[in-house]
């Protein structure tokens, strides 16, 4: 099974005025990404707007990535769902596109038990042939994955990885006692990937390295050199950006901060609104000080 570490931008979905996948500024950004050093790219995570895309507009993102990507670093699909069934239909698919792993997120309207939400989970991964990641979001899932689902869903022998948006260093500690080397812990906040990696996770899976990939491998590459006052330097560099993501919409933020930067990923999906001018002209003062 492949070994992934490193930084792995969230990337968004550029739309056409239509609501169509922009093929070509996809190519344009991910060739981008690749040549500042990233090691891997993830569409249709949250900066994706996986929740607010049709069935055809995330297939389209999937395959325009691994397009794009032309097999140079690897691509974790997103796949999301209410429903097992069609999050096993997505997997499926991904996985025959090309694509070399998912990233697995449940989504919930009714309130689920602890076994219903392992059990979408251990479905996917039994669907496919490719590593699984788990991507767990307290802030936006109604049924968030507890220690033990985690360390039972760590012996499957396709999930090999989690992502964990709770910033609770804590809990990542926890799991990384619990699972040991079954599980890759990746950071997601913004706010804390030099922390993540300091107790011995593998790398950053979010939104921001699409602005600052530069930055964000440098801050991967000191942490892997061990050169920890040298990582909270470039970690302090890129608060500023991590705190305008706090305070933006996510996929908004990411796409104005793109646009500045020369590539026409379109708006958010409504009913998401774009940035004020007044917010963008704070983002674009920010992002001088970004690579």
């Amino acid at each position: 099974m492949s070994h992934f570490r490193g930084v792995f931008p969230y990337l968004v979905t550029p739309l056409r005025e239509n609501g169509e996948v922009n093929a070509e500024v996809m190519s344009r950004l991910c060739e981008h990404l690749i040549s500042c050093g990233v090691h891997g790219l993830a569409p249709l995570g949250s900066t994706g707007e996986f929740a607010y895309l049709s069935p055809t507009a995330r297939t389209a993102a999937v395959r325009a990535t691994i397009e794009a990507t032309r097999g140079r670093v690897p691509v974790v699909a997103g796949v999301a769902s209410t429903s097992t069934s069609d999050a096993v239909a997505q997997a499926r698919q991904y996985e025959k596109l090309g694509a070399d792993a998912i990233l697995a997120v449940l989504e919930a309207y009714f309130p689920l038990t602890e076994c219903q939400v392992e059990s979408y989970f251990a479905e996917i991964a039994d669907a496919v042939e490719i590593p699984v990641v788990i991507y767990t979001n307290p802030s936006f899932q109604r049924s968030d994955l507890t220690l033990d689902v985690v360390e039972r869903l760590s012996k499957h022998p396709r999930i090999a990885y989690i992502k964990d948006a709770s910033t609770n260093t804590g809990r990542l500690l926890s799991i990384m006692q619990r699972c040991g080397d079954r599980l890759g812990v990746f950071s997601a906040s913004s706010h804390i990937p030099a922390a993540v990696m300091l107790i011995g996770g593998l790398g950053w899976m979010a939104g921001p390295a699409c602005l600052a990939p530069r930055m964000s491998v440098e801050l991967y590459e000191h942490c892997q050199a061990r050169n920890w006052s040298d990582a909270m330097k470039v970690q302090r560099s890129l608060w500023e950006l991590s705190e305008a993501f706090a305070r933006f919409n996510l996929a908004a933020c990411v796409k104005a901060g793109l646009s500045i930067q020369g590539y026409d990923v379109g708006a958010p999906v409504r009913p998401q609104s774009p940035l004020t001018p007044k917010q963008v002209e704070e983002l674009r003062a920010i992002l001088e000080n970004v690579h």
